[in-house]
């Protein structure tokens, strides 16, 4: 006959609080339990959390927040049941009635399962609501971004209008809400184009309209390229002071070329300088464009930017698509998670994507299933389904970077459709060897690299290796400040450190024999590695790349920026005036002329006033050596370089100075040489240390003076 035993303690002293009738301790909790829980009643009510109710705590696996309730034995008991009795899942709503969240009243713990709230699946946006994205026709939709050249104010008017249609709050701290990479927002430069979904009520009409904010600089001008693909109209932002640049040109051919309407607003009216009418003319005698359709504004202060949003749904068309037929969507950008794998930026062209259905890429005509759709707003807010004409996210479990390509398009399984035409690939202008600085981070490394081109896919890489270095990859960038941007983004998101070699740009041989041609599959090949360069007598002849090259600049600095473009071996091909003082030079350039320190001459012999922009424009024959540099007689594969003929004594005595100045003196003499071939063109010397015979007789004159030695017994 068993008896019962009497209640514990804690059980006489503490409310029962609607718990089963017993001992609670002894009758629903083990041994282990009472472990975890009691280490949960150190947390939940320690000195910290109890002032601060609902701040998320983790305690092995489980996601709590304090109960702030008045007994701290009531607040035991509610955790311990709500474990016990109803899940873990309950548990996390119970914490969210503790908390003040709207969940109607407190659960009674007697009571039915089916009272209880409902436990919700884990998403980016838990305790939101899923939007209802039909409600959407297509007409209502409006897909634009905003493009210009940098500082022009992009990511201040994309802050206004987030505010104004609610997206976000209006306060003070609201500063480049878009640029959501540390390095963004340490440079003050957009390098990453950010989507965000904002709903406007205009005229009693709902609009969705899907905003993409793009960079302004130059080698970011794949990120620009590939947004366009996504909208059909484009925000052209021009600065009121420093009128039409360089880039705000290559942008507007680029939305040009793809056929998309052009807004052109004219920012910072509030500047003293700022001349709105002046940069009208511009605008007008540039572009076509006339001067009562620009937009006048202040994005800092929010001057006339509702006017924005007006000819946004005014002047730009809805998409051309069609959701009766089968899915297509397009694949414009990606982000990697660690936990959820790809996030894929998409635009739907036609058709319907929801939770749940099986897709299929174009690419590699793998299959998935879709765990989550959605659209940015401007953080990640989870829809029942994305419809034809929106942007949105996609979440599949793609878990290899490899699967998640740019420019390719999605279908429903077993409803194939044409792919859609993607991107052309980005052309690398820049190439630069990197290798870690310890080869047991060899794979940590490999595998950030792999991550961070997914999110910048104008990335190029190839395997590399080097008898100092060793291992390493050769990557290719569209300028030095894509190079510089990745590697910063390498130490920060991945904590990677790296040695980069010296930026080159792509080189072409035309073979001259036939059994060459047969060796290397091609009679015109490609060198990116300074130190695989073809001797002369293997060659028909050589070939470097090219660019045209717009320069922007008030008329007085014209002649010296002239003369340096003449000393970079640059030809003239165009020369515009803007207006009274503003000319617009065209030039072609050698790209390796200019990849490393054209722009900072540029902007010196102008005082900041002159921009740069260029675009690919192929190759030509050239006079190229390839330059060794010797330390002591042996070649340092590292610093080989390709020069240009004329160019390779200054070039060799310039690296050879440079090298004496930063190499470390030994106690031996380190002769710096360059050499053509067996030439030696330019040489400099870093003495050796010299031995100091008085050194022993100092040493004894002081060590007698001061006593410590006696040499008589």
């Amino acid at each position: 006959m068993s008896r019962r035993r009497a209640p514990c303690r804690r059980q006489q002293a503490a409310p029962r609080c609607g718990a089963p009738s017993g001992c609670f301790w002894s009758w629903y909790l083990s041994r282990a339990t009472r472990g975890l829980l009691s280490s949960l009643h150190r947390v939940c009510l320690s000195p910290v959390h109890r002032t601060l109710p609902g701040v998320p705590l983790k305690t092995n696996g489980l996601c709590c927040c304090c109960l702030s309730v008045p007994s701290p034995d009531a607040s035991v008991a509610r955790v311990m049941w709500t474990l016990v009795g109803r899940g873990w899942g309950c548990a996390r709503t119970l914490a969210r009635w503790a908390t003040g969240a709207a969940l109607g009243p407190a659960p009674t713990f007697g009571a039915a399962p089916e009272s209880w709230p409902t436990c919700r699946v884990y998403s980016s946006a838990e305790f939101k609501e899923k939007l209802d994205m039909s409600r959407f026709p297509v007409e209502n939709i409006r897909n634009f971004s905003i493009v210009a050249h940098v500082d022009h104010g992009k990511s201040t008017l994309a802050d206004r209008l987030l505010e104004l249609t609610g997206t976000i709050d209006k306060t003070k701290n609201n500063k480049q809400v878009l640029d959501k990479l540390q390095v963004e927002r340490e440079r003050g430069i957009t390098v990453k184009a950010q989507t965000a979904s904002l709903f406007h009520n205009c005229e009693g009409k709902q609009y969705l309209l899907n905003l993409i904010d793009t960079p302004g600089h130059v080698d970011f001008s794949y990120e620009v390229s590939r947004s366009l693909s996504a909208c059909q109209g484009v925000l052209l932002v021009v600065d009121a002071n420093e009128g039409i640049q360089a880039q705000t040109v290559a942008n507007f051919f680029l939305a040009f070329e793809a056929q998309l309407s052009v807004i052109p607003v004219i920012n910072k009216i509030d500047l003293k300088n700022a001349d709105p009418e002046r940069v009208e003319n511009q605008i007008e005698k540039v572009f076509d464009i006339p001067s009562d359709e620009c937009i006048k504004i202040s994005a800092k202060l929010g001057t006339n930017v509702e006017s924005v949003l007006q000819a946004v749904i005014e002047r730009i068309p809805p998409p051309k698509v069609h959701r009766k037929n089968p899915l297509r969507a397009l694949v414009f950008d990606s982000t990697f998670d660690q936990y959820r794998g790809v996030i894929a930026n998409v635009a739907l062209f036609d058709g319907v994507v929801s939770k749940g259905d099986k897709i299929v890429s174009a690419h590699t005509q793998k299959t998935y299933e879709v765990n989550e759709v959605g659209v940015l707003n401007p953080n990640e807010q989870p829809t029942h389904k994305l419809y034809a004409g929106q942007v949105g996210y996609l979440i599949a479990g793609m878990k290899n970077v490899t699967e998640a390509q740019i420019g390719d398009t999605l279908y429903l399984h077993k409803q194939p459709v044409e792919p859609l035409p993607g991107f052309k690939s980005a052309k690398p202008m820049v190439f630069a060897g990197m290798y870690p600085i310890d080869q047991s981070e060899y794979n940590n490394l490999k595998s950030a690299i792999e991550k961070l081109t997914l999110n910048d896919s104008s990335v190029t890489v190839h395997r590399d290796s080097s008898l100092a270095l060793g291992a390493g990859w050769r990557l290719g960038f569209l300028g030095l400040l894509h190079m510089e941007v990745f590697n910063q983004r390498l130490e920060q998101e991945y904590n990677a450190s790296v040695i980069l070699t010296t930026p080159t740009v792509p080189y072409k041989a035309v073979l001259s024999s036939s059994k060459l041609i047969k060796e290397y599959r091609e009679k015109e090949i490609t060198i990116i590695n300074p130190a695989q360069f073809p001797d002369k007598s293997k060659v028909t002849e050589y070939l470097e790349p090219v660019v045209l090259g717009t320069i922007i600049t008030p008329d007085e600095y014209t002649g010296k920026i002239m003369m340096l473009c003449e000393a970079r071996r640059a030809v003239q091909k165009n020369m515009i005036f803007i207006d009274q003082n503003r000319v617009m030079l065209k030039y072609l350039f050698p790209l390796n002329e200019i990849v490393v320190d054209f722009y900072d001459s540029l902007k010196s012999l102008s005082s900041g006033y002159a921009s740069f922009d260029y675009e690919d424009a192929g190759y030509q024959t050239a006079e190229l050596v390839k330059m060794d540099i010797l330390l002591n007689g042996n070649t340092v594969e590292e610093l080989v370089t390709v020069v240009h003929k004329d160019k390779a004594h200054s070039i060799g005595k310039a690296i050879c100075e440079r090298l004496k100045d930063s190499l470390p003196r030994q106690l031996f003499e380190i002769a710096i040489q360059a050499a053509i071939g067996s030439k030696i063109i330019a040489r400099e010397t870093v003495k050796a240390y010299r031995k100091n015979v008085l050194a022993k007789c100092v040493n004894f004159s002081l060590t007698m003076a001061t006593g410590s030695f006696c040499p008589y017994p």
